[in-house]
């Protein structure tokens, strides 16, 4: 009865007591990373690959890289959310539900579904479970179960008090303390017929389909059961007590083989269908704590675990694992498989685990043990000849059977070479602390050769090439080739820069297909022995370029895994052409200056950490890089304080995001800066994403990829912008365009009312300055019509004046032509005066010749003189030119005269015209040919004639008439 005892509880312990040797790597997210409240209820995703929480302070939402808190309208606990058909999330609290969806601004917004139910309802206490079938939404509380459907609600009583709600294999269940698993069909929640072995008041905590009409059942108290079309049955397992006592909280799927259990005492189990536990996750493996409330898996196949106190994430579909041989595993230094065991060489010692017959090493079960005589630091493993040897800091041993034999104990061994491909190989070269070593192998024995090359610096890195030369590199002191002359005796050379080596320093030599190759500081250099120096190996080159390469390392397959600084990359040579592949994961984990890889196969490769190793499954990783998408998570705009412009939500969560025209914001232009903040929801390959962005409209180029997951522009001039940004992995594929539109507003003093009110300002300027410039040019124009005016009144008078002296001195100059004229015409009177008395004279003297002369001939011809000058032609003649001038000095008085008296007489005109000039009468007389007195009787009867009166003088009328 003991021993039986013994071994029902010892069977639990070794079921439970074995995990994986490989554990995927575990991410803590604390309640001061989420901010927000301790317990997180359940996990749900949307297709975006959003994840989101109920919290105890509300809807958690995590993108990768920013978590945002919505807390319901009560402030109460969020205990279990939904996304349903409708691309809502649906979120229960205490006395509340509804489901939260984007406001115009992108945000999530909470509306309350209670306002459907009546009063007598309203009091339900917390929502424990959200389903969302056949296009409704049934929400579960320990007495009511609300269906909500198109706004119309159906409340469900418990039988008597409701713990669970599901859905599995597209049926809807319920879980009822007393009447036990019932199926919600046509509006009515039946009891199954089945025979059933769930106890009694013990909740089911999930319903999960296993295939062939059957789902596993975990309860709370009772461990695993399956429900059949015929029954439920309880799952009689190695691990049934231990699920019994750790109190199963949750479950969800991992495959079509596999369950992860969420557990309230000792984290989290991955067993299969017949409840076997395949691993184990707890605060050893790296959670925060081991009281698991949910767990999910998203859309990669990772896990998410809502704990008791915080949000753990198991990148559990990553290909690569830690193996970790002991709780406080030192750095892994050097790794191999030797007789189906996993031997793992740390600073602590040697470990060894035995290996299960699965393809990927990782999942293998085992517990790693010390290899006897191994404490203290080791350095590498290699087998050769079927055996296992330890280069070790305390010497070289020998390991069979889980204990290792020392070899030689005087110093510490590096490594060891095979001198040659045969097998068994009878010799074999060891680098150790103080130079070379040759050990000899003859029938399975090891033993240290007598011969020793002579050469005695530390040999960390050793190659042999083709003509079985020795290379050694000393990291600090230079390259050396070790060669065996025909006497015997060995040669050794040293190689630096002046051989062709970019420097004296970090020089690495190593055996890369079956080639002796230097990696440098300036990349990888190859031996030319024609001209016995290094020169770069340019096949490496065209891939590698200069950049630093620390460790070389070919695999079974071909592919050359080398470190860069502290950047682990692989050239892989699986493709037409080599592909250059980082794997940006385990930068900065590698053990620096003591880089080791092991290749077993595609599969399985071993990389030393500084804490244990990392397993890599290449082949997996090159196929599970997922899908890229990036998103624009929130736009902020900032001034002196800031406001949220989008919430990371153009459409509801599940649609495609992509914003629509009429969605672009219009900001105005006092926010001074405008922050955008990015990420790609692909969780578990955060360090292998980077980012470019570009604003259109105020970049021209894309930036340099980067990690920043923020951007902030500060200062836009007015215009319309268009964010872009892009995520690209480590293997170079590159997410489409993500976007965000926005337009920068004017200030108010370039708005297009501002132009229109400076239009009009301008407008009415301009009126206002054409009014005053005419009112001021009228001014102008009076001011200068009356300078004008003064002007011409001034130079009216100025012409005037001057016309009065024009015509005064034209009056002079007339006035002097007129007695010019008068002086020629009184001149030419008195020319005819003359004459007249000439003639006169003449005649008379002719008369008295005449009468003294007796010849009649010259009498007669006396006469016809005296004849020829009484003639009245040439009076007459000299009158008409006498009155040409005169009537040119008098205006035409002659003429005038005439035709205001038409009866004056020939001799009477003259006698005017002499009375006019002034004459006298005597001069008159003498003019006329007549004598005074006959002056003075024509004189009387012109004045009768003219019609004068007696009182005005002749002259003074002929005077008066001339100036008429």
């Amino acid at each position: 009865m003991i021993r039986l005892l013994f071994i029902l509880l010892f069977i639990p312990i070794i079921g439970f007591g074995q995990n994986t040797i490989g554990l995927p790597e575990v991410v803590n997210y604390t309640k001061g990373e989420y901010n927000a409240g301790l317990q997180n209820w359940d996990i749900k995703q949307d297709r975006n690959g959003i994840i989101y929480a109920a919290n105890n302070e509300g809807l958690l939402s995590f993108d990768g890289r920013y978590w945002n808190l919505y807390p319901l309208p009560n402030k109460t606990i969020v205990r279990s959310i939904e996304i349903g058909m409708d691309n809502k999330i649906y979120a229960g609290g205490q006395d509340e539900f509804g489901y939260f969806s984007p406001d115009n601004n992108g945000k999530l917004v909470f509306t309350s579904l209670t306002t459907l139910i009546s009063e007598k309802d309203k009091k339900f206490g917390d929502v424990w479970d959200i389903s969302s079938f056949n296009n409704s939404i049934f929400f579960r509380t320990s007495y009511k179960i609300y269906k909500i459907t198109n706004g119309s609600v159906s409340v469900f009583n418990a039988p008597y008090e409701w713990s669970f709600m599901g859905i599995c294999n597209n049926q809807l269940y319920a879980h009822d303390f007393q009447n036990g698993i019932l199926l919600y069909k046509d509006g009515v929640w039946s009891p199954l017929n089945i025979k059933n072995e769930i106890p009694k008041n013990d909740p089911v905590t999930s319903m999960i389909y296993l295939g062939s009409d059957s789902c596993l059942i975990t309860t709370l108290k009772n461990g695993l059961f399956i429900i059949s079309p015929s029954s439920i049955s309880k799952i009689n397992s190695v691990n049934t007590a231990l699920f019994e006592n750790e109190r199963i909280y949750a479950a969800t799927p991992i495959d079509a083989n596999w369950i992860a259990l969420a557990t309230n005492n000792k984290g989290l189990y991955i067993i299969d269908k017949q409840g076997n536990i395949i691993q184990s996750f707890s605060q050893e493996e790296g959670l925060q704590n081991n009281n698991i409330l949910s767990v999910f898996k998203d859309y990669q196949g990772n896990l998410w675990l809502g704990q008791d106190n915080g949000i753990d994430f198991i990148a559990y579909n990553s290909a690569i694992k830690h193996i970790s041989p002991s709780f406080q595993s030192g750095s892994g230094y050097t790794a191999i498989i030797h007789q189906n065991k996993l031997f793992i060489g740390t600073s602590n010692g040697l470990f060894c685990s035995p290996l299960q017959n699965v393809n990927d090493l990782s999942f293998s079960k085992g517990n790693f043990s010390l290899v006897s005589n191994t404490k203290g630091q080791t350095w590498s493993l290699a087998e050769i000849n079927n055996q296992l040897l330890l280069g070790h800091h305390e010497g070289a041993f020998i390991v069979e059977n889980n204990v290792a034999t020392s070899l030689h104990a005087n110093t510490g061994f590096w490594n060891f070479m095979p001198m040659n491909n045969t097998f068994p190989t009878p010799r074999v070269v060891s680098g150790n602390y103080k130079g070379l070593r040759f050990i000899n192998s003859n029938k399975g024995q090891f033993a240290l050769a007598e011969e020793e090359p002579g050469f005695k610096e530390s040999s960390r890195f050793v190659a042999i090439d083709k003509q079985d030369n020795i290379w050694v590199s000393h990291p600090y002191h230079g390259v050396y080739m070790i060669a065996k002359q025909t006497n015997g005796t060995y040669n050794i050379k040293t190689y630096n820069h002046f051989n062709g080596l970019p420097s004296d320093l970090n020089n690495h030599i190593y055996k890369i297909k079956n080639e002796v190759v230097v990696a440098t500081e300036k990349g990888i250099y190859q031996f030319n022995a024609q001209k016995n120096s290094f020169e770069p190996f340019l096949f490496y080159t065209k891939i590698l370029g200069d950049q630093s390469i620390r460790y070389l390392k070919e695999d079974e397959t071909g592919n050359i895994w080398f470190i860069h600084e502290k950047t682990l990359g692989v050239i892989d040579f699986s493709g037409k052409e080599p592909t250059l592949i980082y794997l940006p994961e385990l930068n900065k984990k590698m053990l620096s200056g003591f880089e080791f890889i092991y290749q077993l196969n595609e599969r399985n490769v071993f990389l030393g950490g500084e804490r244990g190793f990392f397993h890599i499954n290449f082949e997996k990783y090159k196929k599970s890089i997922p899908a890229l998408q990036v998103q624009v998570r929130s736009v902020r705009i900032i001034s002196t304080k800031d406001s949220l412009l989008f919430g990371g939500y153009y459409a509801d969560v599940n649609e495609k995001q992509v914003q629509a025209n009429d969605k672009i914001p219009e900001v105005k232009n006092k926010w001074k800066t405008i922050r955008f903040e990015f990420s790609c929801s692909i969780f578990g390959y955060k360090n292998n994403l980077e980012y470019s962005y570009r604003l259109k409209g105020f970049d021209v180029n894309w930036s340099e990829w980067n990690k920043r997951t923020e951007k902030e522009y500060t200062n836009l001039p007015a215009g319309k912008y268009y964010f872009e940004v892009k995520v690209r992995n480590n293997l170079g594929n590159e997410s489409p365009i993500a976007t965000y539109s926005f337009t920068i507003l004017p200030p108010w003093y370039f708005t297009i009312w501002a132009k229109i009110f400076y239009l009009i300002l301008v407008g009415a300027a301009m009126y206002f300055f054409f009014t005053m410039q005419q009112k001021k040019f009228v001014q102008q124009q009076q001011k200068h019509d009356e300078e004008q005016k003064k002007l011409s009144y001034i130079h009216e008078l100025e012409l005037s004046k001057t016309e009065s002296e024009l015509v005064s001195v034209k009056n002079e100059k007339l006035e002097a032509e007129i007695n010019f004229k008068n002086s020629e015409m009184a001149s030419s009177a008195m020319h005819l005066v003359k004459k007249g008395e000439l003639l006169t004279k003449i005649k008379s003297e002719l008369t008295h010749v005449m009468k003294q002369m007796d010849n009649e001939q010259a009498i007669a011809e006396m006469k016809k003189m005296i004849k020829s000058l009484t003639e009245e032609d040439k009076l007459d003649t000299e009158w008409e030119n006498f009155t040409k001038h005169f009537d040119k000095v008098h205006s035409d008085f002659v003429v005038k005269l005439k035709e205001k008296h038409t009866t004056i007489t020939g001799n009477e005109m003259k006698l005017c015209a002499y009375l006019r000039m002034n004459l006298s009468t005597k001069e008159i007389a003498q003019l006329m040919n007549i004598s005074v007195r006959g002056v003075e009787i024509s004189r009387y009867r012109l004045r009768k004639k003219l019609g004068i009166p007696s009182e005005v003088s002749l002259f003074d009328y002929l005077i008066h008439f001339s100036s008429q």
